[in-house]
């Protein structure tokens, strides 16, 4: 076929110029019973007939031309598809292939055209499964076609996993003639999979790990007030302990002098002296003390052991009401001693999750609350102050944390729960305390958000699903 750029060819001169046409006038006179005017429509037809020849081959040029222009266009379609296709009749002899499939197997058009696709083929499997594609004898096939995923062989013979698209191939009559097959290798797609499963797993173990060191440096920032509330049980027990060492010093002079067999009279001055009666009426609640100072010593070290602890994203059932409370001790305890903290709860409320994570949010907001308001100068009157109420709206419980400090900037609004943002001097804050609470909320299904409360100050809410059978 041409290329549709050949030049017109000249129009050709009418077949009968008019010295001939006068000839023949001359001639047909000499014929007898034949008019002029009967010749005359004659040479008119003749004309006629070749300027029609005229313009149908002209149409026919521009008609090869668009054809040409449409192999052209279709060429390079192929041609440029980064899919591999392949076309075959029904008896599975390939018709035409594309650029990409004859890179792939490193075989040119002439060594595939009128060969049998199932040669493409790694193994026996693919040849069965395509087989059955290609040649089923459906009445009315269906232009949806099938997906299949088999191994072509490549230029060196290796197996590569195509994910191809099998589709019929109808004539005008609406039979199948043959299948056409298009498909995109997965080789490199699944490399790109397990490279971005790869970075998602080192992703989460750093904000794994992002998240463990911001609930340890708040564990830090917690020391003393865990060690002041730690110190009461303590020295509790040590108290008792004392108490029972001269308890047990004066039953062992009573005990001798009982194994020494003195007489009754010794014995009860004695007894009186060391005030026996008093020591054995006072030692069930020396043991009962010891034993409930060290039980607190024991919840205090498994709160914080709770805290500390890396989580393994296990939720249960957690009373929110008791997190608020053990959060607002351990910081007022800590490092905002002096703080203010009103306390509002609206009633049970319990909601699914993990315990450490939650209680990480809080005491986070409970921190952050008393660095805004103790970081400027109090306004008359005032101290660094907080106030917290909490909501129950239908499934839901909404707790809110306003504190009485300059309240956050406008321009920082937008950005407060970005990673390693703060507002805070050098040295005071990572930046990461509400990025990660703001992720642990979300996962928890809730929704933290921040503002300007209109009295002053900055106010977070705090948004948490309650857990199922818990709802008002």
């Amino acid at each position: 076929m041409n290329d549709g750029s050949r030049s017109r060819r000249p129009a050709r001169p009418s077949p009968l110029d008019d010295p001939q046409r006068h000839r023949l006038l001359g001639e047909e006179a000499r014929l007898e019973g034949v008019e002029e005017d009967t010749w005359i429509d004659v040479i008119q037809k003749m004309d006629e007939v070749y300027s029609q020849l005229l313009r149908d081959e002209v149409a026919l040029e521009e008609k090869n031309a668009q054809l040409e222009q449409s192999q052209q266009f279709i060429f390079s379609l192929l041609s440029a598809m980064s899919d591999v296709l392949v076309a075959c009749d029904h008896r599975g002899a390939i018709e035409e292939t594309n650029a990409a499939l004859r890179e792939l197997i490193g075989r040119s058009d002439a060594e595939l055209r009128g060969t049998s696709v199932y040669t493409l083929l790694a193994d026996e499997a693919a040849v069965a499964r395509l087989r059955a594609i290609v040649e089923q004898r459906t009445p009315t096939p269906s232009r949806a076609g099938e997906a299949v995923e088999i191994e072509l062989l490549d230029a060196q013979g290796r197996a590569v996993p195509v994910d191809l698209n099998c589709t019929p191939r109808l004539d005008g009559n609406g039979r199948r003639v043959g299948t056409v097959f298009v498909g995109r290798p997965m080789a490199e797609i699944k490399r790109a999979y397990r490279e971005l499963r790869e970075a998602h797993e080192a992703l989460k173990r750093t904000q794994q790990q992002l998240l463990h060191s911001e609930k340890l440096a708040s564990l830090g920032r917690l020391v003393a007030g865990v060690a002041h509330e730690l110190n009461n049980p303590i020295s509790f027990v040590l108290g008792n302990v004392l108490a029972l060492q001269r308890y047990g010093q004066r039953l062992s002079q009573y005990l001798e002098a009982v194994h020494a067999q003195a007489d009754a009279a010794e014995l009860a001055a004695l007894r009186r002296s060391l005030r026996i009666d008093h020591l054995l009426a006072d030692l069930p609640s020396l043991i009962a003390g010891m034993l409930e100072g060290a039980q607190r010593t024991a919840d205090i070290v498994q709160g914080l052991k709770r805290f500390s602890a890396v989580d393994r994203e296990e939720h249960a059932a957690v009373d929110l009401n008791a997190v608020i409370e053990r959060a607002i001790h351990w910081v007022c305890k800590g490092t905002a001693q002096g703080f203010s903290v009103q306390w509002t709860p609206a009633g049970p409320c319990t909601v699914s999750g993990s315990t450490g994570q939650l209680m990480q949010v809080v005491m986070n907001l409970i921190q952050n609350a008393y660095d805004a308001a103790s970081a400027q100068p109090p306004r008359e009157g005032s101290a660094p102050a907080l106030w917290i109420e909490s909501e129950l709206t239908g499934e839901r419980v909404r707790v809110s944390f306003r504190d009485n400090g300059p309240g956050i900037p406008e321009a920082a609004l937008s950005r407060v729960f970005d990673p390693f943002f703060t507002t805070k001097p050098v040295g005071k804050g990572t930046g990461l305390g509400l990025s990660i609470s703001y992720g642990i909320v979300e996962r928890h299904g809730g929704t933290l958000t921040a503002g300007n409360a209109a009295e002053g100050g900055a106010v977070f809410v705090l948004e948490l699903p309650l857990a199922r059978g818990t709802q008002p």
